[in-house]
């Protein structure tokens, strides 16, 4: 394999692995290459993306690799994230938004149970777009947050109030979770959800 394709697969490794990130060992392993070239590459990688000015970087962080945006860009970042423009929630979100509409109040492990993979992303999506919000803590250990959802949520599926939520069996399974999240969706106007109507 030749370095510029080595580079290249790294690249999109690290893509793939977002906020977790890898260590060089990880990476050698799955390249089959040894570890100090691995080092070289990513090396290489840090000073192509600066001298070609990249909107991207690779940074270290308690060992791991990762891609990250330029901390220079950040007002542009999150006027993208308050954007009335925005598109459709991710299928991630729409399934977390309906275990927080009925299941609330609810923590984020509780949510990550059922779902079966993890969460955090998907909630810090609906707190910004003001769809659930913080309603208090668990009385459990380490006080965990509780989420429900707002009065935004209620205002755009044109709700008086939770009780009027469609009838689905509640998550017995996560084998339901997608057939839940799809009734929830097409019952209520059988709207696209978008931001443009929360802001």
């Amino acid at each position: 394999m030749d370095f510029p394709k080595l580079k290249s697969i790294i690249e999109g490794l690290l893509f793939l692995a977002g906020d977790e990130g890898l260590s060089i060992k990880q990476i050698a392993e799955i390249v089959d290459h040894r570890a100090e070239l691995v080092a070289d590459a990513l090396t290489e990688m840090k000073e192509d993306f600066e001298r070609q000015q990249r909107g991207i970087q690779v940074m270290q962080i308690a060992g791991s690799y990762q891609l990250t945006t330029l901390g220079d860009h950040a007002a542009y970042y999150e006027k993208l994230a308050y954007s009335p423009s925005r598109s459709s929630l991710s299928q991630a979100a729409l399934e977390t938004l309906a275990i927080v509409a009925y299941r609330q109040p609810i923590t984020r492990v509780e949510i990550e149970e059922i779902r079966g993979v993890k969460s955090e992303r998907a909630i810090q999506t609906l707190v910004h777009k003001d769809l659930i919000e913080e309603t208090g803590r668990a009385e459990a250990i380490g006080r965990p947050i509780l989420y429900g959802t707002t009065k935004s949520f209620l205002d755009y599926f044109g709700l008086p109030n939770l009780q009027a939520l469609p009838e689905p069996q509640m998550f017995e399974s996560t084998e339901n979770l997608e057939e839940e999240t799809q009734l929830l969706f097409e019952k209520l106007d059988g709207r696209q959800l978008t931001i443009d109507d929360v802001n």
